[in-house]
């Protein structure tokens, strides 16, 4: 599988967003008494577009490095 034409950047960007909003959802979830079917299929494809912009990125990312491609990326739809 040939994964060097993925924009690995918007991937992890969109992974991140994905998990800001699911993770709350589950615990509010888990508080209310409710399953959290949706906030679980959230965290799931999030962390999996994660894993993937982390796999397909040469080298990976560090720590340091998500910030900068997370700004990266909202930079170019900015810039649109």
């Amino acid at each position: 599988m040939d994964l060097s034409s993925i924009d690995t950047d918007l991937l992890l960007t969109i992974g991140l967003a994905i998990a800001i909003f699911a993770i709350p959802a589950a615990i509010s979830a888990f508080s209310d008494g409710r399953p959290p079917r949706a906030a679980t299929v959230g965290i799931v494809v999030a962390g999996a577009l994660i894993v993937v912009a982390f796999y397909a990125r040469p080298g990976g990312y560090t720590l340091r490095m998500v910030p900068e491609a997370v700004a990266r990326t909202l930079a170019r739809v900015v810039n649109r």
